[in-house]
């Protein structure tokens, strides 16, 4: 497990100051995710979205690292052209640097739009670790319905209202995806335990191949809680099922945080005013189908299987 006297010692990589809210979830998560890092050098890719937008305000950067900022659908893509320029360079002598690289992406450019981009990267079998940082919705552009907004949720292409409850279809499972490509390390983390999220980010880098990172990172401004909720609505998450975390090790499903007792999901649903509807007379089905999906997600992970 990461040792926190030894990370301590890790200069940091993106810094304060940055325009991202207050409180989000993803300037916490990549901070834990470069820790993972160590002492070796790091180049950082990132996809259009709210990581990029805020950190990256010309003329300034949050970044103390090489950072190249992508278009919304490539930043796997591009770190693999990265990466196999550092492998012919370093196989003629030229770099003997142990360079780790890093491709990001929000869920927007990673579940839609850059999925074919990360399934080529994953199939390649280049050494990339791939962070998602799942906000769960496109955030930057204005709450839009992604392919992980859950069911139920209210967004600005999918809102709450006489017609419809909010989004209909359930969201994907981009880790089983991505598990799906036989590659050495997949994990599922969140910014409130961070001891697990380091010590997977830590695995991924160290791994001999491509490793995917999932990583449930709230937005107070899309899910409509407390600017200084995310790391207990993260927990929250984990505490009733919704958010497992666990990690795919060659093959070897494993999970790594195990609640004593999981909580009922609309414990974790009611602190979201993007699901305040549900919560109306006539709407019990929908908390009830959440529900159902959890158990059924964990009737799986206690076999050790994805699907």
């Amino acid at each position: 497990m990461a040792n926190l006297k030894q990370l301590s010692k890790i200069p940091e990589r993106l810094s304060g100051g940055h325009r991202l809210c207050p409180g989000c979830g993803a300037s916490i998560a990549l901070r834990q995710v470069l820790m993972g890092a160590g002492d070796s050098p790091v180049v950082v890719s990132c996809a259009t979205g709210c990581l990029e937008v805020a950190t990256t305000i010309y003329p300034f950067t949050a970044w103390k690292v090489p950072f190249i900022h992508n278009a919304f659908e490539n930043s796997a893509a591009t770190m693999s052209g990265v990466e196999t320029a550092y492998r012919a360079l370093k196989k003629k002598g030229k770099i003997d640097k142990d360079i780790k690289f890093l491709a990001v992406g929000g869920d927007g450019g990673t579940y839609d739009i850059g999925l074919q981009s990360l399934s080529g990267v994953l199939e390649r079998g280049h050494r990339i670790v791939y962070v998602c940082y799942d906000n769960g919705a496109y955030m930057n552009t204005g709450i839009q319905r992604s392919g992980a907004t859950p069911k139920g949720a209210s967004t600005t292409t999918a809102p709450a209202g006489k017609v419809k409850t909010g989004k209909s279809e359930s969201r994907k499972d981009l880790t089983a995806i991505c598990a799906a490509h036989n590659i050495p390390y997949v994990a599922q983390a969140t910014i409130a335990y961070w001891n697990d999220l380091v010590t997977k980010a830590q695995k991924a880098f160290a791994a001999e191949g491509p490793a995917f990172l999932n990583i449930l990172a709230p937005c107070y401004r899309g899910w409509r809680f407390g600017s200084d909720d995310a790391v207990d609505v993260s927990k929250l998450a984990v505490e009733t099922g919704f958010w497992p975390l666990y990690e795919v090790e060659n093959g070897t499903v494993k999970v790594t945080y195990r609640p004593f007792k999981r909580k009922p999901v609309a414990e974790w649903l009611k602190p979201q005013g993007r699901y305040k509807h549900i919560f109306e007379p006539g709407n019990e089905s929908i908390i009830e189908a959440i529900q159902a999906g959890v158990d059924k997600t964990w009737e799986k992970l206690d076999k050790g299987f994805l699907v």
